[in-house]
């Protein structure tokens, strides 16, 4: 079987899962809501307004994503977004019909969805690799901290088998035969010209290929393509929204921001309270930030950290095993507690709800030396929540965030906001996107050394 068919049976499989979530809904919303003989119609509605949200959920989260994640993460995915989907679900219904019904079937319904969840990621992810053995895979690089970058896909031995670590010096004019015999191959950091040709390469000749994006390449796919010259030209230019899209996200801002401080009011007292109680310092903690255009401004946070916690005066982030971070801070911190004060931040107008998380003004500054590029980031205004939050690590290097703002950045709308204010969702219990930087240093630059300076 050619892997096209596998890819094939993989993807009818999980539309079958999907499809056997959706109609367990419907069993149960038709078996738990009575209506009248002339709005059976409603049934057919609400089941597919239910299956629209659960697709878009999915998609969010990957949670279809075989191969590339584990069973584990499969199963938190589906589980959250039928979690979600049933709650927004049932809310709607609520509203729309001002009654509330019994919501026993319905979390009866949300416990065998999850146990389905479970079991069929462990299903699927047995079968693909059955189906599709590891790749012979090939990693072109051009420094060691183009490895250090890549990591990650060592974690993933049962879909790439790494046969070499190929540098850039080695593959010369004549690559196709030092590639020659391999499966997939991942790109970083490899000339622009030579990139291209490798990447015409593994089209041709059917291989899979991996290539981790520079700078230029990210504001070149947010290019505009000009239709007025008879060769293809695209236009790059300073990210200027529309008017209308600003208006309506400040103004989503301001609600959002209100019902936010308002539905975690209680929360924030207990921390508060417990901030005060545990060693009489101040609750909360402001630090110099930047957001669009370098403007400066002030941002809150509840204080997880001790009094003294930079009496050196040097700005630094958050490291493994911090010793900083006070006893409670290490609970609010965990469950994004910490973070919640900056809704007012977002409601005065210096925060977006979505957007390049800010960076303190001497950090940036250290960024921007390694990379001037770092400044195109703010472009936009500071945000709680964004691409390099969803999708990467609190320690994650700061060029690859960078990369992942600018994507942001092509693709803002209210679509894409929605779609990361849900997939924030999604990260509140990983204890990955949390992970400090390395002890020892003082930013996340996989360049820095022990002492703080660059190696």
């Amino acid at each position: 079987m050619t892997k096209d068919k596998h890819d094939s049976t993989i993807k009818l499989l999980n539309t079958a899962h999907f499809l056997l979530n959706v109609f367990a809904f419907l069993l149960v919303f038709t078996r738990s809501i009575e209506l009248g003989h002339s709005e059976y119609r409603y049934y057919f509605y609400v089941t597919l307004l239910y299956g629209i949200l659960l697709y878009l959920l999915n998609s969010t989260y990957n949670a279809y994503l075989v191969g590339f994640t584990s069973a584990g993460d499969m199963a938190y995915s589906q589980s959250l977004s039928c979690t979600l989907s049933i709650m927004g679900i049932y809310a709607a219904t609520a509203l729309a019909w001002t009654r509330f019904y019994n919501p026993i079937p319905f979390l009866l319904l949300l416990i065998g969805q999850v146990i389905c969840n479970i079991l069929w990621s462990k299903l699927i992810t047995r079968i693909y690799f059955q189906l599709i053995p590891p790749r012979k895979t090939a990693v072109l690089y051009r420094t060691h901290e183009d490895l250090l970058r890549i990591e990650e896909i060592k974690e993933n031995p049962r879909k790439f088998r790494l046969s070499a670590f190929l540098p850039e010096e080695k593959l010369g004019n004549d690559f196709k035969a030092v590639l020659e015999g391999y499966e997939a191959l991942f790109v970083i950091g490899i000339d622009a010209s030579l990139r291209n040709r490798i990447a015409q390469y593994c089209v041709e000749n059917g291989i899979q290929g991996y290539f981790l994006p520079d700078v230029g390449d990210v504001i070149l796919a947010g290019a505009r393509h000009i239709q007025s010259y008879s060769v293809p030209v695209l236009n790059v230019e300073r990210k200027r929204p529309v008017p209308e899209f600003l208006a309506v996200k400040r103004a989503f801002d301001i609600v959002a921001s209100l019902i936010g401080l308002i539905l975690t009011s209680p929360f924030m007292l207990l921390t508060a309270l417990a901030v005060k109680l545990y060693d009489g310092g101040p609750v909360f903690y402001t630090q110099t930030r930047l957001t669009k255009d370098s403007k400066v401004f002030k941002m809150i946070k509840f204080r997880s950290m001790r009094t003294d916690a930079e009496k050196d005066g040097v700005a630094r982030l958050t490291t493994e095993n911090d010793d900083r971070i006070t006893p409670v801070g290490k609970v609010i911190r965990a469950i994004r507690m910490d973070e919640m004060p900056q809704l007012i931040n977002i409601l005065k107008g210096e925060m977006s709800i979505v957007g390049p998380r800010p960076e303190r003004p001497e950090i940036a500054e250290q960024y921007a030396k390694e990379f001037p590029a770092f400044r195109l980031r703010l472009q936009v205004k500071a945000g709680l929540t964004g691409y390099a939050q969803v999708y990467g690590r609190y320690n994650t290097d700061p060029h690859d965030k960078l990369e992942m703002d600018l994507m942001y950045i092509n693709k803002m709308g209210i679509f894409t906001d929605l779609m990361l204010i849900f997939g924030t969702l999604r990260i509140l219990f990983v204890k990955e996107s949390t992970s400090g930087v390395q002890a020892g240093h003082i930013t996340a630059s996989l360049t820095e050394g022990e002492d703080g300076t660059e190696k």
